[in-house]
């Protein structure tokens, strides 16, 4: 594939113990200690209230890593491309669902329905925002992080205009953990440039590779970025929160890998 090139201007990043990007850039350039703490999110605001009290967790945990993304670059989200990536969405929308198909009456309630697509983050994206650029929806498992980058690369490549990336899993309610089981709920965001800005916190070279992944040295961090997809990016937002180049690799489909060159 040819080598394909962005530029970082916002991070979002939202994790057990992390945050939003001003506190977790912190605990990742090492001015702080990660500490394992309760999943804690912002009020999804900028919804309307009937949304807004529709809203479960994976929406609100995209919503505040999106969000996190466009302030810090301090971008107009009402003109952005998005691509939302997501290894399942709402498992606790789908866990609803089959448990109403499981019952004798086999009623379905229409707020169950509507969120059981997997671009309703894309949607109550819209219309949070306003917004009218196009949008894509991704899954692709465990490689959903490194999708995702590909893809708003490709389109930054494609159009010359900036794109939002929002990456997120939760945790899936059991009898789905035991088959699916993700130990927290991790949400990134990416405000993606074509051209560097006074934003620009990064820029980034990405092209396919068959090297091993680059691991995080604290365990703890290291756990998250093994077990959960969207934590795969934890080594790249690493480098950039410490300010340093070079080359980052980030698992992807295997045998092939995504390598992502620092400047």
């Amino acid at each position: 594939m040819s080598t394909l090139h962005a530029h970082i201007d916002g991070i979002g990043l939202y994790g057990p113990g992390l945050n939003g990007w001003a506190q977790a850039s912190e605990v990742l350039r090492g001015a702080a200690p990660y500490q394992m703490a309760d999943l804690a999110l912002p009020a999804p605001d900028a919804l309307p209230p009937a949304e807004r009290r529709r809203a479960g967790l994976p929406l609100k945990l995209a919503m505040a890593a999106g969000f996190d993304a466009v302030r810090g670059a301090g971008a107009d989200p009402r003109t952005l491309a998005t691509v939302f990536s997501s290894g399942g969405s709402d498992g606790d929308n789908c866990h609803r669902l089959l448990e109403s198909l499981a019952a004798s009456e086999r009623a379905v309630s229409p707020t169950q329905f509507h969120n059981s697509v997997h671009n309703m983050a894309a949607g109550y994206w819209g219309i949070a925002t306003g917004c009218m650029a196009a949008s894509t929806s991704l899954c692709a498992y465990d490689a959903s992080f490194a999708a995702g980058l590909l893809e708003a690369a490709t389109q930054i490549a494609m159009s010359g205009r900036p794109c939002l990336l929002v990456v997120f899993d939760t945790v899936y309610p059991p009898p789905l953990h035991a088959v699916r089981p993700l130990p927290c709920s991790f949400g990134l965001g990416l405000m993606l440039s074509p051209a560097r800005s006074k934003a620009t916190q990064a820029s980034v070279a990405l092209e396919l590779t068959d090297a091993a992944p680059t691991q995080m040295v604290e365990p703890e961090l290291e756990e998250l970025r093994r077990q959960v997809p969207t934590a795969r990016g934890l080594p790249l937002l690493k480098r950039i929160a410490r300010g340093e180049t070079g080359e980052v690799v980030i698992d992807c489909f295997e045998p092939l890998q995504l390598r992502v060159n620092l400047s």
